[in-house]
Protein backbone atom coordinates (compact mmCIF):
# COMPACT_ATOMS: atom_id res chain seq x y z
CA UNK A 1 0.00 0.00 0.00
CA UNK A 2 1.43 3.35 -1.04
CA UNK A 3 3.03 5.22 1.83
CA UNK A 4 3.18 2.28 4.26
CA UNK A 5 6.54 0.61 4.72
CA UNK A 6 6.30 -0.71 8.25
CA UNK A 7 3.83 -2.09 10.80
CA UNK A 8 4.62 -1.86 14.50
CA UNK A 9 2.35 -4.37 16.24
CA UNK A 10 2.56 -3.69 19.99
CA UNK A 11 0.94 -6.10 22.43
CA UNK A 12 0.88 -6.02 26.21
CA UNK A 13 0.14 -9.09 28.28
CA UNK A 14 -2.85 -9.07 30.63
CA UNK A 15 -3.57 -5.35 30.21
CA UNK A 16 -7.17 -4.45 31.01
CA UNK A 17 -8.90 -2.18 28.54
CA UNK A 18 -10.03 0.19 31.30
CA UNK A 19 -6.56 0.79 32.75
CA UNK A 20 -5.52 3.50 30.28
CA UNK A 21 -6.52 7.13 30.60
CA UNK A 22 -7.69 7.28 26.98
CA UNK A 23 -10.21 4.57 27.93
CA UNK A 24 -11.35 6.52 30.96
CA UNK A 25 -9.13 5.60 33.94
CA UNK A 26 -9.22 8.72 36.11
CA UNK A 27 -5.89 8.24 37.93
CA UNK A 28 -3.61 6.10 35.77
CA UNK A 29 -2.41 8.64 33.23
CA UNK A 30 -0.92 7.20 30.04
CA UNK A 31 -0.13 10.26 27.91
CA UNK A 32 1.98 8.51 25.27
CA UNK A 33 -0.61 5.84 24.56
CA UNK A 34 -3.26 8.56 24.68
CA UNK A 35 -1.32 10.50 22.03
CA UNK A 36 -1.48 7.45 19.79
CA UNK A 37 -5.27 7.41 20.21
CA UNK A 38 -5.38 11.14 19.44
CA UNK A 39 -3.64 10.46 16.12
CA UNK A 40 -5.52 7.28 15.27
CA UNK A 41 -8.70 5.35 16.04
CA UNK A 42 -9.54 3.96 19.46
CA UNK A 43 -11.69 0.85 19.12
CA UNK A 44 -13.90 0.78 22.20
CA UNK A 45 -15.39 -2.70 21.84
CA UNK A 46 -12.62 -5.06 20.79
CA UNK A 47 -12.67 -8.67 21.99
CA UNK A 48 -10.21 -11.56 22.05
CA UNK A 49 -11.11 -14.96 20.64
CA UNK A 50 -10.02 -16.67 23.85
CA UNK A 51 -9.33 -15.05 27.24
CA UNK A 52 -6.03 -16.88 27.88
CA UNK A 53 -2.53 -16.10 26.54
CA UNK A 54 -1.71 -18.91 24.10
CA UNK A 55 -5.02 -19.40 22.24
CA UNK A 56 -5.64 -15.66 22.13
CA UNK A 57 -2.27 -14.99 20.55
CA UNK A 58 -2.66 -17.81 18.07
CA UNK A 59 -5.90 -16.18 16.93
CA UNK A 60 -4.15 -12.82 16.52
CA UNK A 61 -1.35 -14.44 14.52
CA UNK A 62 -3.49 -16.70 12.30
CA UNK A 63 -6.55 -14.48 11.86
CA UNK A 64 -8.65 -17.52 12.79
CA UNK A 65 -10.92 -18.59 15.64
CA UNK A 66 -9.69 -21.05 18.24
CA UNK A 67 -11.93 -23.78 16.84
CA UNK A 68 -10.17 -23.34 13.50
CA UNK A 69 -6.51 -23.17 14.54
CA UNK A 70 -6.84 -25.77 17.31
CA UNK A 71 -4.41 -24.31 19.87
CA UNK A 72 -6.94 -24.46 22.70
CA UNK A 73 -4.86 -23.68 25.76
CA UNK A 74 -1.37 -22.63 26.86
CA UNK A 75 1.07 -25.29 25.78
CA UNK A 76 -1.18 -26.79 23.11
CA UNK A 77 0.97 -26.52 19.97
CA UNK A 78 -0.19 -24.59 16.95
CA UNK A 79 -0.22 -27.34 14.34
CA UNK A 80 2.49 -27.32 11.71
CA UNK A 81 1.03 -25.99 8.49
CA UNK A 82 -1.30 -23.45 10.09
CA UNK A 83 -0.58 -20.16 8.30
CA UNK A 84 0.44 -17.15 10.39
CA UNK A 85 1.32 -13.52 9.75
CA UNK A 86 4.77 -14.45 8.48
CA UNK A 87 3.30 -16.81 5.89
CA UNK A 88 1.03 -14.06 4.59
CA UNK A 89 3.60 -11.25 4.55
CA UNK A 90 6.82 -13.01 3.53
CA UNK A 91 5.66 -13.65 -0.10
CA UNK A 92 5.09 -9.88 -0.31
CA UNK A 93 8.75 -9.27 0.68
CA UNK A 94 7.87 -8.09 4.16
CA UNK A 95 9.93 -9.29 7.10
CA UNK A 96 7.80 -10.41 10.07
CA UNK A 97 9.90 -10.11 13.20
CA UNK A 98 9.39 -10.87 16.88
CA UNK A 99 10.73 -8.98 19.87
CA UNK A 100 9.13 -10.27 23.06
CA UNK A 101 6.50 -12.87 23.83
CA UNK A 102 4.38 -15.20 21.70
CA UNK A 103 3.57 -18.06 24.12
CA UNK A 104 3.98 -20.26 21.04
CA UNK A 105 4.50 -23.98 21.59
CA UNK A 106 6.01 -25.63 18.52
CA UNK A 107 4.35 -28.68 16.98
CA UNK A 108 7.54 -30.77 17.13
CA UNK A 109 5.66 -33.99 16.43
CA UNK A 110 4.13 -32.52 13.30
CA UNK A 111 7.49 -31.11 12.19
CA UNK A 112 9.15 -34.52 12.61
CA UNK A 113 6.39 -36.15 10.60
CA UNK A 114 7.00 -33.69 7.77
CA UNK A 115 10.78 -33.97 8.00
CA UNK A 116 11.26 -30.35 9.09
CA UNK A 117 14.32 -29.81 11.29
CA UNK A 118 13.63 -27.38 14.15
CA UNK A 119 16.93 -25.56 13.44
CA UNK A 120 16.34 -25.18 9.70
CA UNK A 121 15.18 -21.90 8.20
CA UNK A 122 11.69 -23.28 7.65
CA UNK A 123 11.75 -25.05 11.03
CA UNK A 124 12.50 -21.85 12.91
CA UNK A 125 9.66 -20.06 11.15
CA UNK A 126 7.21 -22.88 11.92
CA UNK A 127 8.39 -23.16 15.53
CA UNK A 128 8.26 -19.41 16.12
CA UNK A 129 4.73 -18.84 14.83
CA UNK A 130 5.92 -17.43 11.51
CA UNK A 131 8.14 -14.77 13.08
CA UNK A 132 11.86 -14.19 12.75
CA UNK A 133 12.79 -14.40 16.45
CA UNK A 134 15.07 -11.38 16.73
CA UNK A 135 14.64 -11.47 20.52
CA UNK A 136 12.03 -13.85 21.90
CA UNK A 137 11.33 -13.05 25.53
CA UNK A 138 8.31 -14.77 27.05
CA UNK A 139 9.48 -13.81 30.52
CA UNK A 140 9.20 -17.51 31.12
CA UNK A 141 9.57 -19.92 28.23
CA UNK A 142 6.83 -22.51 28.01
CA UNK A 143 8.97 -25.58 27.39
CA UNK A 144 7.73 -27.85 30.14
CA UNK A 145 9.37 -26.33 33.17
CA UNK A 146 8.91 -22.58 32.81
CA UNK A 147 12.59 -21.82 32.35
CA UNK A 148 13.60 -18.15 32.26
CA UNK A 149 14.73 -16.61 28.99
CA UNK A 150 18.49 -17.31 28.85
CA UNK A 151 19.22 -14.20 26.76
CA UNK A 152 17.68 -11.89 29.34
CA UNK A 153 19.44 -13.72 32.17
CA UNK A 154 22.75 -13.30 30.32
CA UNK A 155 21.94 -9.63 29.84
CA UNK A 156 21.32 -9.21 33.57
CA UNK A 157 24.54 -11.00 34.47
CA UNK A 158 26.47 -8.76 32.07
CA UNK A 159 25.25 -5.82 34.15
CA UNK A 160 26.34 -7.30 37.46
CA UNK A 161 23.16 -9.07 38.58
CA UNK A 162 24.73 -12.31 39.70
CA UNK A 163 22.44 -15.24 40.50
CA UNK A 164 21.58 -18.70 39.22
CA UNK A 165 18.35 -17.13 37.98
CA UNK A 166 18.66 -13.33 37.80
CA UNK A 167 15.25 -13.06 36.11
CA UNK A 168 13.71 -14.20 39.38
CA UNK A 169 16.19 -12.97 41.97
CA UNK A 170 16.59 -9.46 40.58
CA UNK A 171 13.93 -8.53 38.01
CA UNK A 172 11.03 -10.24 39.79
CA UNK A 173 11.91 -10.12 43.48
CA UNK A 174 12.24 -7.49 46.18
CA UNK A 175 14.08 -7.57 49.46
CA UNK A 176 13.20 -7.23 53.12
CA UNK A 177 13.88 -3.67 54.30
CA UNK A 178 15.38 -4.88 57.60
CA UNK A 179 17.17 -8.13 56.81
CA UNK A 180 17.87 -7.60 53.13
CA UNK A 181 16.59 -11.10 52.40
CA UNK A 182 15.18 -11.81 48.98
CA UNK A 183 11.37 -11.69 48.75
CA UNK A 184 9.98 -13.49 45.70
CA UNK A 185 7.62 -11.57 43.45
CA UNK A 186 5.70 -14.79 42.88
CA UNK A 187 4.07 -14.19 46.28
CA UNK A 188 1.36 -11.55 46.15
CA UNK A 189 2.27 -10.24 49.59
CA UNK A 190 5.54 -8.95 48.10
CA UNK A 191 3.93 -7.01 45.24
CA UNK A 192 4.33 -3.75 47.16
CA UNK A 193 8.13 -4.09 47.22
CA UNK A 194 10.41 -2.52 44.64
CA UNK A 195 11.94 -5.05 42.27
CA UNK A 196 15.66 -5.35 43.03
CA UNK A 197 16.69 -4.60 39.45
CA UNK A 198 17.26 -1.02 38.35
CA UNK A 199 14.48 0.35 36.19
CA UNK A 200 16.61 0.59 33.04
CA UNK A 201 17.49 -3.11 33.26
CA UNK A 202 13.97 -4.37 33.97
CA UNK A 203 12.01 -6.31 31.38
CA UNK A 204 9.97 -3.54 29.74
CA UNK A 205 12.90 -1.21 28.89
CA UNK A 206 14.97 -4.25 27.88
CA UNK A 207 12.36 -5.37 25.34
CA UNK A 208 11.95 -1.80 24.05
CA UNK A 209 15.70 -1.49 23.45
CA UNK A 210 15.80 -4.83 21.61
CA UNK A 211 13.04 -3.56 19.34
CA UNK A 212 15.01 -0.41 18.60
CA UNK A 213 18.09 -2.54 17.87
CA UNK A 214 16.14 -4.42 15.22
CA UNK A 215 14.81 -1.23 13.66
CA UNK A 216 18.34 0.19 13.43
CA UNK A 217 19.54 -2.95 11.66
CA UNK A 218 16.54 -3.40 9.38
CA UNK A 219 17.28 -0.62 6.94
CA UNK A 220 14.49 0.41 4.58
CA UNK A 221 13.11 -3.06 3.92
CA UNK A 222 9.39 -3.41 4.71
CA UNK A 223 8.80 -5.04 8.08
CA UNK A 224 6.09 -5.98 10.51
CA UNK A 225 7.59 -5.91 13.99
CA UNK A 226 5.65 -7.65 16.73
CA UNK A 227 6.78 -5.89 19.92
CA UNK A 228 5.22 -8.02 22.61
CA UNK A 229 5.66 -7.08 26.28
CA UNK A 230 5.36 -9.62 29.09
CA UNK A 231 3.96 -6.99 31.46
CA UNK A 232 1.72 -6.12 33.30
CA UNK A 233 1.34 -9.92 33.56
CA UNK A 234 2.43 -11.50 36.85
CA UNK A 235 4.71 -11.64 38.75
CA UNK A 236 3.18 -8.35 39.86
CA UNK A 237 6.29 -6.46 40.91
CA UNK A 238 7.89 -3.34 39.43
CA UNK A 239 11.13 -1.42 40.13
CA UNK A 240 11.40 2.10 41.55
CA UNK A 241 10.18 4.70 40.87
CA UNK A 242 7.04 2.90 39.65
CA UNK A 243 6.55 0.75 42.75
CA UNK A 244 4.89 3.41 44.88
CA UNK A 245 3.27 5.79 42.40
CA UNK A 246 -0.26 4.57 43.14
CA UNK A 247 -2.36 3.86 46.20
CA UNK A 248 -5.85 2.63 47.04
CA UNK A 249 -7.35 6.05 46.26
CA UNK A 250 -6.27 5.51 42.65
CA UNK A 251 -7.99 2.15 42.17
CA UNK A 252 -11.09 1.65 40.09
CA UNK A 253 -13.87 0.36 42.36
CA UNK A 254 -13.99 -3.41 42.49
CA UNK A 255 -16.84 -4.79 40.36
CA UNK A 256 -18.48 -7.51 42.39
CA UNK A 257 -21.75 -8.16 44.15
CA UNK A 258 -22.85 -10.55 46.87
CA UNK A 259 -25.69 -11.50 44.54
CA UNK A 260 -23.09 -13.32 42.45
CA UNK A 261 -22.47 -15.68 45.38
CA UNK A 262 -26.12 -16.73 45.55
CA UNK A 263 -26.53 -20.00 43.61
CA UNK A 264 -23.75 -19.27 41.10
CA UNK A 265 -23.31 -21.26 37.93
CA UNK A 266 -21.33 -24.42 38.81
CA UNK A 267 -18.43 -23.64 36.45
CA UNK A 268 -18.29 -20.04 37.67
CA UNK A 269 -18.30 -21.35 41.25
CA UNK A 270 -15.43 -23.70 40.44
CA UNK A 271 -13.38 -20.79 39.12
CA UNK A 272 -14.21 -18.73 42.22
CA UNK A 273 -12.72 -21.61 44.22
CA UNK A 274 -9.34 -21.35 42.47
CA UNK A 275 -6.46 -20.17 44.63
CA UNK A 276 -5.99 -16.98 42.61
CA UNK A 277 -9.67 -16.08 42.95
CA UNK A 278 -9.70 -16.77 46.67
CA UNK A 279 -6.69 -14.48 47.00
CA UNK A 280 -8.07 -11.59 44.95
CA UNK A 281 -11.38 -11.72 46.81
CA UNK A 282 -9.43 -10.25 49.77
CA UNK A 283 -9.04 -6.49 49.99
CA UNK A 284 -5.50 -6.79 51.35
CA UNK A 285 -4.41 -8.63 48.20
CA UNK A 286 -5.84 -5.96 45.92
CA UNK A 287 -4.16 -3.33 48.07
CA UNK A 288 -0.78 -4.99 47.49
CA UNK A 289 -1.15 -5.96 43.82
CA UNK A 290 -2.94 -3.06 42.13
CA UNK A 291 -0.23 -0.43 42.78
CA UNK A 292 2.31 -2.75 41.13
CA UNK A 293 -0.05 -3.57 38.25
CA UNK A 294 -0.68 0.12 37.65
CA UNK A 295 3.02 0.91 37.98
CA UNK A 296 3.85 -1.68 35.34
CA UNK A 297 1.37 -0.02 32.97
CA UNK A 298 2.82 3.41 33.70
CA UNK A 299 6.29 2.05 32.87
CA UNK A 300 4.99 0.68 29.56
CA UNK A 301 3.53 4.09 28.72
CA UNK A 302 6.85 5.79 29.43
CA UNK A 303 8.58 3.30 27.16
CA UNK A 304 6.05 4.13 24.45
CA UNK A 305 7.30 7.70 24.69
CA UNK A 306 10.89 6.53 24.22
CA UNK A 307 9.93 4.34 21.28
CA UNK A 308 7.77 6.93 19.52
CA UNK A 309 10.53 9.55 19.80
CA UNK A 310 12.97 7.03 18.35
CA UNK A 311 10.71 6.41 15.34
CA UNK A 312 10.36 10.14 14.72
CA UNK A 313 14.11 10.72 14.97
CA UNK A 314 14.77 8.00 12.39
CA UNK A 315 12.17 9.36 9.99
CA UNK A 316 9.86 6.37 10.35
CA UNK A 317 6.85 8.04 11.93
CA UNK A 318 5.12 8.88 8.67
CA UNK A 319 5.36 5.47 7.00
CA UNK A 320 4.68 3.19 9.99
CA UNK A 321 1.28 1.89 11.03
CA UNK A 322 1.23 1.49 14.82
CA UNK A 323 -1.15 -0.90 16.58
CA UNK A 324 -1.41 -1.05 20.37
CA UNK A 325 -3.39 -3.82 22.07
CA UNK A 326 -3.42 -6.61 24.67
CA UNK A 327 -3.89 -10.38 24.56
CA UNK A 328 -6.64 -10.32 27.27
CA UNK A 329 -7.49 -8.59 30.54
CA UNK A 330 -7.18 -9.38 34.24
CA UNK A 331 -9.93 -9.83 36.82
CA UNK A 332 -7.97 -8.33 39.77
CA UNK A 333 -10.80 -9.36 42.10
CA UNK A 334 -13.74 -8.29 39.93
CA UNK A 335 -16.58 -10.82 40.11
CA UNK A 336 -14.71 -12.62 42.94
CA UNK A 337 -12.13 -13.85 40.46
CA UNK A 338 -8.40 -13.66 39.79
CA UNK A 339 -6.45 -14.19 36.58
CA UNK A 340 -8.52 -14.12 33.34
CA UNK A 341 -10.15 -17.24 31.76
CA UNK A 342 -13.87 -16.34 31.77
CA UNK A 343 -15.91 -13.87 29.75
CA UNK A 344 -16.65 -10.81 31.87
CA UNK A 345 -15.70 -7.56 30.15
CA UNK A 346 -12.58 -7.06 32.27
CA UNK A 347 -11.20 -10.35 30.95
CA UNK A 348 -12.33 -10.70 27.34
CA UNK A 349 -12.40 -7.05 26.22
CA UNK A 350 -9.14 -5.39 25.21
CA UNK A 351 -7.75 -1.99 24.31
CA UNK A 352 -7.10 -1.56 20.58
CA UNK A 353 -5.64 1.59 19.05
CA UNK A 354 -4.54 1.89 15.42
CA UNK A 355 -2.61 4.86 14.04
CA UNK A 356 -2.51 4.96 10.25
CA UNK A 357 -0.22 7.79 9.02
CA UNK A 358 -1.75 8.00 5.51
CA UNK A 359 -3.77 11.03 4.45
CA UNK A 360 -6.67 8.66 3.76
CA UNK A 361 -6.99 8.21 7.53
CA UNK A 362 -6.99 11.90 8.40
CA UNK A 363 -10.78 12.04 8.77
CA UNK A 364 -10.79 9.51 11.62
CA UNK A 365 -7.89 10.82 13.71
CA UNK A 366 -8.76 11.12 17.36
CA UNK A 367 -12.05 9.27 17.01
CA UNK A 368 -13.53 6.34 18.90
CA UNK A 369 -15.17 3.45 17.08
CA UNK A 370 -17.98 1.59 18.82
CA UNK A 371 -18.26 -1.30 16.36
CA UNK A 372 -17.84 -4.86 17.60
CA UNK A 373 -14.27 -5.84 16.70
CA UNK A 374 -12.43 -9.16 17.06
CA UNK A 375 -8.71 -9.73 17.49
CA UNK A 376 -8.66 -11.82 14.31
CA UNK A 377 -9.34 -8.60 12.37
CA UNK A 378 -5.70 -7.55 12.62
CA UNK A 379 -4.26 -10.26 10.35
CA UNK A 380 -6.35 -9.29 7.28
CA UNK A 381 -5.69 -5.62 8.11
CA UNK A 382 -1.93 -6.19 8.01
CA UNK A 383 -2.24 -8.19 4.80
CA UNK A 384 -4.08 -5.31 3.15
CA UNK A 385 -1.48 -2.78 4.34
CA UNK A 386 1.24 -4.98 2.82
CA UNK A 387 -0.54 -4.99 -0.52
CA UNK A 388 -1.68 -8.60 -0.45
CA UNK A 389 -4.87 -9.97 -1.91
CA UNK A 390 -7.64 -10.83 0.53
CA UNK A 391 -7.81 -14.51 1.50
CA UNK A 392 -11.33 -15.02 2.88
CA UNK A 393 -11.14 -18.80 2.49
CA UNK A 394 -8.55 -18.81 5.29
CA UNK A 395 -8.81 -15.60 7.26
CA UNK A 396 -11.88 -15.33 9.46
CA UNK A 397 -11.36 -11.73 10.51
CA UNK A 398 -12.24 -8.55 8.62
CA UNK A 399 -9.87 -5.76 7.64
CA UNK A 400 -10.17 -2.63 9.77
CA UNK A 401 -9.15 -0.29 6.95
CA UNK A 402 -12.73 0.83 6.19
CA UNK A 403 -13.08 2.06 9.79
CA UNK A 404 -9.71 3.82 9.61
CA UNK A 405 -10.60 5.53 6.34
CA UNK A 406 -14.00 6.73 7.53
CA UNK A 407 -16.19 4.22 5.70
CA UNK A 408 -19.08 2.44 7.39
CA UNK A 409 -18.85 -1.24 6.49
CA UNK A 410 -21.55 -3.70 7.38
CA UNK A 411 -20.91 -4.20 11.07
CA UNK A 412 -20.91 -7.44 13.02
CA UNK A 413 -23.99 -8.28 14.98
CA UNK A 414 -21.97 -10.30 17.48
CA UNK A 415 -18.47 -11.32 18.57
CA UNK A 416 -17.33 -14.81 19.58
CA UNK A 417 -14.86 -16.00 22.18
CA UNK A 418 -14.01 -19.56 23.28
CA UNK A 419 -12.30 -21.27 26.19
CA UNK A 420 -11.04 -24.77 26.98
CA UNK A 421 -10.77 -25.25 30.75
CA UNK A 422 -9.79 -28.92 30.65
CA UNK A 423 -6.37 -28.16 32.17
CA UNK A 424 -7.67 -25.89 34.91
CA UNK A 425 -8.61 -26.90 38.42
CA UNK A 426 -12.25 -26.20 37.65
CA UNK A 427 -12.31 -29.04 35.14
CA UNK A 428 -10.86 -31.45 37.68
CA UNK A 429 -13.16 -30.29 40.49
CA UNK A 430 -16.23 -30.75 38.29
CA UNK A 431 -14.95 -34.07 36.93
CA UNK A 432 -15.50 -32.87 33.37
CA UNK A 433 -14.07 -34.98 30.57
CA UNK A 434 -11.31 -33.03 28.74
CA UNK A 435 -13.32 -33.14 25.53
CA UNK A 436 -16.31 -31.50 27.22
CA UNK A 437 -14.54 -28.70 29.11
CA UNK A 438 -15.54 -26.09 26.54
CA UNK A 439 -17.19 -22.69 26.85
CA UNK A 440 -18.33 -20.26 24.14
CA UNK A 441 -19.35 -16.61 24.43
CA UNK A 442 -21.63 -14.77 22.03
CA UNK A 443 -21.88 -11.03 22.69
CA UNK A 444 -24.27 -8.75 20.82
CA UNK A 445 -25.09 -5.09 21.33
CA UNK A 446 -27.35 -5.96 24.26
CA UNK A 447 -26.83 -9.59 25.27
CA UNK A 448 -23.97 -11.78 26.41
CA UNK A 449 -24.67 -15.49 26.15
CA UNK A 450 -22.26 -18.09 27.53
CA UNK A 451 -22.72 -21.69 26.40
CA UNK A 452 -21.23 -24.49 28.50
CA UNK A 453 -20.84 -28.04 27.28
CA UNK A 454 -22.87 -30.15 29.72
CA UNK A 455 -24.17 -27.28 31.88
CA UNK A 456 -26.91 -24.70 31.71
CA UNK A 457 -25.94 -21.47 29.92
CA UNK A 458 -25.49 -18.00 31.33
CA UNK A 459 -27.14 -14.87 29.96
CA UNK A 460 -26.56 -11.22 30.83
CA UNK A 461 -28.58 -8.20 29.76
CA UNK A 462 -25.81 -5.65 29.19
CA UNK A 463 -28.29 -2.81 28.74
CA UNK A 464 -29.89 -3.29 32.17
CA UNK A 465 -26.94 -4.95 33.93
CA UNK A 466 -23.71 -3.53 32.56
CA UNK A 467 -21.75 -4.95 35.50
CA UNK A 468 -22.88 -8.51 34.63
CA UNK A 469 -24.15 -9.33 38.11
CA UNK A 470 -27.47 -11.02 37.33
CA UNK A 471 -27.37 -14.30 35.46
CA UNK A 472 -30.52 -14.90 33.38
CA UNK A 473 -29.37 -18.29 32.13
CA UNK A 474 -32.25 -20.11 33.82
CA UNK A 475 -34.78 -17.29 33.89
CA UNK A 476 -38.10 -18.44 32.40
CA UNK A 477 -38.77 -15.01 30.92
CA UNK A 478 -35.67 -15.14 28.70
CA UNK A 479 -36.05 -18.50 26.97
CA UNK A 480 -36.53 -16.87 23.58
CA UNK A 481 -33.38 -14.76 23.96
CA UNK A 482 -31.34 -17.79 24.94
CA UNK A 483 -32.67 -19.73 21.95
CA UNK A 484 -31.80 -16.88 19.61
CA UNK A 485 -28.26 -16.59 21.04
CA UNK A 486 -27.73 -20.33 20.80
CA UNK A 487 -28.81 -20.17 17.17
CA UNK A 488 -26.22 -17.44 16.61
CA UNK A 489 -23.56 -19.77 18.01
CA UNK A 490 -24.71 -22.59 15.74
CA UNK A 491 -24.77 -20.30 12.70
CA UNK A 492 -21.25 -19.06 13.52
CA UNK A 493 -19.92 -22.61 13.82
CA UNK A 494 -21.13 -23.29 10.29
CA UNK A 495 -19.05 -20.40 8.92
CA UNK A 496 -15.64 -21.62 10.14
CA UNK A 497 -13.08 -21.76 7.35
CA UNK A 498 -12.26 -25.43 6.70
CA UNK A 499 -11.20 -25.24 3.04
CA UNK A 500 -7.88 -23.43 3.42
CA UNK A 501 -5.86 -24.91 0.55
CA UNK A 502 -8.03 -23.71 -2.34
CA UNK A 503 -9.22 -20.13 -2.71
CA UNK A 504 -12.79 -19.09 -3.30
CA UNK A 505 -11.78 -17.76 -6.72
CA UNK A 506 -10.26 -21.13 -7.63
CA UNK A 507 -13.55 -22.77 -6.69
CA UNK A 508 -15.49 -20.31 -8.86
CA UNK A 509 -13.12 -21.03 -11.75
CA UNK A 510 -13.59 -24.79 -11.34
CA UNK A 511 -17.36 -24.36 -11.39
CA UNK A 512 -17.18 -22.40 -14.65
CA UNK A 513 -15.06 -25.11 -16.24
CA UNK A 514 -17.65 -27.78 -15.50
CA UNK A 515 -16.67 -31.42 -15.27
CA UNK A 516 -13.25 -30.96 -16.85
CA UNK A 517 -13.83 -33.46 -19.64
CA UNK A 518 -15.14 -36.26 -17.41
CA UNK A 519 -18.52 -37.46 -18.65
CA UNK A 520 -20.78 -37.92 -15.65
CA UNK A 521 -24.49 -38.47 -16.22
CA UNK A 522 -24.41 -37.92 -20.00
CA UNK A 523 -26.98 -39.80 -22.11
CA UNK A 524 -25.19 -39.35 -25.44
CA UNK A 525 -22.96 -36.87 -27.29
CA UNK A 526 -25.65 -34.20 -27.14
CA UNK A 527 -25.69 -34.28 -23.34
Amino acid sequence: MAGIRHILFIMCDQLRWDHLSCYGHPHLHTPHIDSLAEQGVRFDRAYVQSPICGPSRMSFYTGRYMSSHGSTWNGVPLKAGELTLGDYLKPLDWRTVLVGKTHMRADLEGMRRLGIGPDSVIGVQVAECGFEPFARHDGLHLDGDYDPDPAYNDYLRSHGYEAANPWHDWANSGEDAVTGELQSGWFLKNSNLAARVSEEHSETPYVTRRAMEFIKQAGDDPWCLHLSYIKPHWPYIVPAPYCDMFGEADFLPVVKSKSELESPHPVYQAFMNHRDSQAFARDEVRARVLPAYMGLIKQIDDQMGVLFDFLKQRGLWDDTVIVFTSDHGDYLGDHWLGEKDLFHECSVRIPLIVRDPRPQADATRGTACGALIESIDLAPTFLEYAGGAAQPHRLEGRSLLPYLEGARPQEREHVISEYDYSMRGAGLALDVDPGDARIWMVRTERWKYIHYQGFVPQLFDLAADGDEFYDLGADVGHEAVRAEMKDRLLDWSLTLKCRTTLSDEAVRCARRQGDGGILIGWWDESG
